[in-house]
């Protein structure tokens, strides 16, 4: 029976089977990892920027479609009611948990739109509440480029805001930001400027990005190179079943045994 499994024949057939297996298997990976990134996010088209009261309105809430949109402002800032977000790092996506080194202030300065309407403007980031650049407001009108970003949430970080000194906050929230600048119309979600303002530093925030879509068909065509796999598997077997059947029966041939 070794000596059939060896055979020339056979062994070319065994080499061939290898490389069938190799390159199918391959395939259905490749089409496998086509199927997964297609459901992850990407990068959406990047749209000129627009007027932020177009996206952002007072009392409504931010639809994810609009989040890292480009927009413009131009009013007046208001320094009276300058806050800092404390214990955040220059990227809004940066993960949050405990204090570290890195972290730093948001420098948050409301924008004062030709309405009336404020508008939360991140100005930049700072290591250091003292930094001058934090007191250097532009002065007189501005006009305010950046993206949009939607308020953060404040149940899990409300216990750690307690602490905070005064004129210090722990996230943007829409609803904190109207009891802190009282008698005014706020809009909701915040800006982060790009760029930054005088000598604060730039914090990072993508463009929008969309969900991908799942494409099943990539992943019909990854099964179907595994299942071709398996049938060159069969085929294999079968053929070298075969052979050793073959060998076998001419082993007990008659001629085979007056040869003997």
């Amino acid at each position: 029976m070794l000596r059939t499994l060896f055979s020339p024949r056979l062994v070319g057939l065994h080499l061939l089977t290898i490389g069938v297996l190799i390159a199918f298997i391959l395939l259905g990976r490749w089409q496998l990892g086509v199927f997964q990134d297609s459901g992850r996010p990407h990068a959406a088209t990047d749209p000129g920027p627009v007027g932020v009261g177009t996206l952002a309105q007072v009392g409504a809430q931010m639809t994810g479609d609009v989040v890292g949109r480009r927009v413009t402002a131009e009013g007046v800032y208001e320094p009276g009611h300058q806050l800092l977000v404390a214990d955040r790092r220059p990227d809004v996506d940066a993960p949050g948990g405990n204090v570290s080194r890195d972290d730093g202030y948001w420098v948050l300065t409301p924008l004062r739109l030709d309405d009336g309407t404020l508008v939360p403007v991140v100005r930049g980031w700072t290591a250091r509440a003292g930094d001058p650049g934090v007191a250097a407001v532009p002065p007189g009108r501005v006009t305010v480029t950046g993206r949009l970003r939607p308020q953060q949430g404040t149940d899990s970080v409300q216990r750690r805001a307690e602490g905070l000194p005064a004129g210090q906050v722990q996230t943007v929230s829409t609803g904190e930001l109207i009891n802190l600048w009282t008698g005014r119309k706020v809009r909701t979600g915040y800006v982060v400027a790009q760029p930054p303002s005088g000598s604060l530093t730039q914090v990072k925030v993508d463009p929008p990005a969309v969900g991908g879509t799942l494409t099943w068909r990539n992943l019909a065509y990854a099964a179907n190179w595994w299942i071709f796999a398996g049938f060159a598997v069969f085929m294999w077997f079968h053929f070298v079943r075969d052979a050793v059947r073959t060998d076998r029966e001419r082993g007990k041939s008659p001629e085979m045994v007056l040869e003997g």
